[in-house]
């Protein structure tokens, strides 16, 4: 799952003033690798010079400290993180942890970049493994530590060393901290709000894989939908006449669907009359896709698994066919596919020569629950550890997610207010309407969100709306295009019929 770029997580750079706290000796940044930390290794510390002229994936920066330790909790761990220090008064008092994305495997450092710039102290982690392929579970076969440590123990490791390092560099604590992700990170920032809830005052969830196993056993219910028949793939010049009627029947002028929840997409719509073609769906395809829409369900009860996709984004670069169908029939290129196939493989089965037609939504899926989903899912509703802690969460997703099913964070944000009551003081939920997985679509691209949360945590402004910006070619450093508002979930964003319909101020949130 691909990680959106950091200013698809934050919006606009923006630098924040220092926060001032009582201070003692600082330390040179050299003299770090000598810092005694539990299972840990310091091994580096230098510094990197400013940079002053931005360029393409390579934003200004102050000069700062970069730290690089190793921690190994267990014998089998081997827990790498980065540290990112601002140089002198650059520093905003903020600490901020970046998650990662998909399998992981590298420290995610091209987010952590650009938050130097913006005075945050930062860290990333690879989660505990080493890989340059994002769908890579090969590494976890037969390493139950491993893991253990990319489920959950690598974000609290990185967390208390590189929280002990700035307190070390700067002579004082962060006054406050962060964390920052979306797909695999998103589900990362949910395991800190449930797991760890006091290591951070603010949190932002994107597109979260919080329920990992269902969402890996969604991918293997796709694959089999697909290969129901020799019939049933679907490729992407269909794809795209499928987009084309779901916008027709529910969408608007931009080409996006507003309130998926609202649109009642019949793919048998654009049933072939006819001849198999290429702007029509056979029988086959139809079922197919009606299965994908419906979501993963036990045979046996007919109990929902895993919420299906909405429509929309189902034709654009980046949607079904690089996430659920691939190219062709005979491709393993569809990313879900390879997250499936890598997760049922290397953890589930532990066999190399697994194949996802086989998987049973019965017991397997039981199976896999029972013995992965506490190390792996972070679904549990009960956040009110996080709530007393003062905690602040921001969760989003995009409406046309082709990854992770959006209905998803939705089942998971009504889950909690049944368990805990409303939760507008601490948690809120941003759906965003046509919007891929983390960025990208025919909605909006960019989402501010860091901002938001720093005026919730620090002088309790709750955000009743998110500014999302569209920018031409879905290009952050192009043009805007557009900006609209995103309202906390269940309102949406209606035009009040005054004014200009491309200004933030003619809009107001209407409850759903």
């Amino acid at each position: 799952m691909k990680l959106m770029s950091w200013v698809a997580a934050t919006g606009a750079a923006m630098v924040l003033g220092a926060i001032a706290s009582p201070a003692s000796a600082k330390s040179a940044c050299e003299d770090l690798t000598g810092l005694k930390l539990p299972h840990v290794t310091i091994t580096d510390a230098k510094e990197v010079a400013a940079v002053l002229m931005a360029a393409p994936l390579s934003p200004a920066h102050p000069a700062y400290c970069k730290v690089l330790g190793t921690s190994k909790p267990t014998a089998d761990s081997d827990i790498r993180f980065a540290v990112l220090l601002p140089e002198g008064d650059a520093w905003n008092g903020r600490y901020l942890q970046v998650g990662n994305g998909g399998f992981a495997g590298a420290i995610p450092t091209v987010l952590m970049v650009p938050a130097v710039a913006q005075g945050y102290a930062v860290a990333g982690t690879d989660d505990g493994h080493q890989s340059t392929i994002g769908t890579d579970a090969s590494w976890a076969l037969n390493h139950p530590e491993k893991q253990i440590d990319f489920g959950y123990r690598a974000l609290k490791e990185t967390t208390d060393a590189a929280k002990a390092i700035l307190a070390a560099y700067e002579g004082k604590k962060p006054r406050y901290s962060y964390f920052q992700g979306c797909s695999d990170g998103g589900r990362e920032a949910l395991m800190e709000a449930q797991r760890y809830p006091d290591d951070f005052n603010g949190i932002i969830a994107g597109d979260p894989a919080n329920h990992w196993t269902h969402l890996l056993t969604m991918a293997a219910w796709s694959v089999q939908a697909l290969s129901a028949t020799p019939d049933s793939f679907v490729p992407p010049a269909t794809l795209k006449a499928v987009e084309a009627e779901a916008v027709r029947q529910c969408g608007d002028e931009t080409g996006v669907i507003e309130d998926p929840l609202a649109c009642h997409f019949d793919p048998a719509a654009i049933r072939c009359k006819g001849a198999a073609a290429m702007d029509c769906l056979t029988d086959a395809q139809v079922m197919a896709m009606s299965r994908i829409y419906g979501g993963a369900r036990n045979p046996r009860t007919h109990a929902l698994i895993m919420s299906g996709y909405s429509p929309g984004g189902e034709g654009e670069g980046g949607g079904w066919a690089a996430w659920i169908t691939g190219p062709n029939q005979q491709s393993n290129a569809a990313l879900s596919k390879g997250f499936g196939s890598n997760f049922f493989r290397y953890i589930v089965f532990s066999d190399p020569n697994y194949d996802m037609l086989r998987l049973n939504f019965d017991g397997d899926v039981a199976m896999t629950d029972a013995k992965f989903g506490r190390i792996f899912n972070s679904d549990d509703t009960d956040l009110a550890a996080f709530r007393r802690h003062g905690g602040k969460l921001i969760q989003y997703h995009g409406w046309a997610d082709p990854a992770i099913p959006p209905l998803d964070s939705v089942a998971y944000y009504t889950a909690v207010q049944h368990r805990m009551g409303p939760t507008p003081g601490f948690y809120r939920l941003f759906m965003v309407p046509g919007m891929l997985h983390c960025g990208g679509g025919p909605g909006p691209n960019v989402i501010t969100a860091l901002p938001a949360l720093t005026d919730w945590v620090e002088q309790d402004k709750a955000p009743a709306m998110l500014v999302a910006t569209k920018y031409e070619g879905n290009n952050p450093a192009k043009p805007v295009e557009r900006q609209r508002p995103l309202c906390a979930f269940p309102a949406t964003a209606k035009w009040d019929g005054k004014g200009d319909k491309a200004k933030l101020e003619s809009f107001r949130c209407v409850k759903g």
